[in-house]
């Protein structure tokens, strides 16, 4: 997690199976888009709210362009779809392409943080209100899509981020397929089940995957309709649901629910830094575990993952004291 929400620059601010596609296949063409305004009560920060959302610098799914555009293609439950959002004075406008537009459009104000309530927030350390100061815009975004958060999730565990969002990348363009409408180059739309299924073994290891985090998208894929329903209820209830298929733990499932339900109190534990930054921004006790990191987030119950986020966007973290840990590729082996 904390890789992953790490402070990055402020973006625009509004206010008020398949077969893998062979290279050289021509990305579809721009059709005629579907569009919708929304605007939002208070500001909002599109780059700070959708950042999650991005897997690395090079993540396929995911585009923030120097114009203020923030671009997403997503597999959506009635097929593959790509969104573009800007920001228009007070409003923001959101514009689609493919069989799943409709569906993204529908959900952009979610998507948006728009069921989100950072006035439930009650800040109770000088860190925290400082930095919700300065960080105005922050919304929990709801994707509403289950899977898409699950698998690049099970990637991240027990390897370096860089690790992580290298295999995302790789499986993704190798067995995904290019985005719909006018996407940047290079923008791919995440496999469906079917096809997550039938990737071989040599693949996930030439992208430097485990048999371990394999298995566990393989089991995963298999029931994906009924995790996707999992969409539709309480963030503990999803959780349950996504730690019954082998190989999700607490850390998965928290990670995951984060983005697919925009859960503001499903803190991150099992985390290898976390903790330690917590423990350090709320008390000066860089070596917090678990049980310390949640004893100091006792009082935001309710928000305790804003809170948490709100730390990791302050920059306060313990200054390092030891080499990043190695990175490793099983496709060497």
């Amino acid at each position: 997690m904390a890789g992953r929400f790490a402070p990055r620059p402020a973006g625009t601010t509004v206010r008020a199976g398949r077969a893998a596609v062979p290279a050289g296949v021509p990305r579809q063409a721009a059709a005629p888009g579907r569009e919708r305004t929304w605007t939002p009560e208070g500001p909002l920060d599109l780059r700070l709210v959708l950042g999650p959302l991005r897997r690395g610098p090079g993540d396929p799914t995911f585009r923030a362009l120097p114009d203020g555009s923030v671009w997403r293609a997503s597999r959506t439950p009635l097929g593959p779809a790509t969104l573009r959002v800007t920001a228009q004075g007070g409003s923001v406008r959101g514009q689609a392409w493919g069989p799943g537009a409709e569906w993204l459009l529908e959900r952009l104000p979610d998507l948006l943080g728009a069921a989100d309530d950072p006035s439930a927030f009650r800040p109770r350390h000088r860190l925290l209100a400082l930095t919700r100061h300065r960080r105005p815009g922050l919304r929990l975004t709801r994707t509403g899509l289950v899977l898409e958060s699950l698998i690049p999730t099970v990637l991240e565990q027990k390897v370096t981020t860089v690790e992580a969002y290298a295999a995302w990348r790789t499986l993704v363009r190798r067995f995904g397929e290019p985005a719909p409408g006018p996407a940047p180059a290079r923008m791919y739309v995440m496999p469906e089940p079917r096809t997550w299924a039938l990737i071989p073994s040599w693949e996930w290891r030439r992208a430097g995957v485990d048999d371990k985090r394999a298995s566990t998208v393989l089991r995963a894929v298999r029931v994906a309709a009924r995790l996707e329903e999992a969409a539709a209820m309480s963030p503990a209830a999803a959780r349950q649901r996504l730690e019954a298929v082998a190989g999700i733990g607490p850390w998965t499932s928290a990670e995951t629910v984060q983005r697919s339900h925009g859960a503001p109190d499903e803190v991150t534990t099992g985390d290898l830094h976390l903790p330690g930054i917590v423990g350090y921004a709320l008390a000066g006790n860089r070596h917090a575990d678990d049980a310390e990191m949640l004893r100091l987030l006792e009082p935001y119950a309710g928000q305790r993952h804003r809170a948490a986020r709100l730390i990791l966007l302050s920059g306060q973290v313990p200054p390092r004291r030891a080499p990043r840990m190695p990175r490793g590729h099983v496709g060497r082996l």
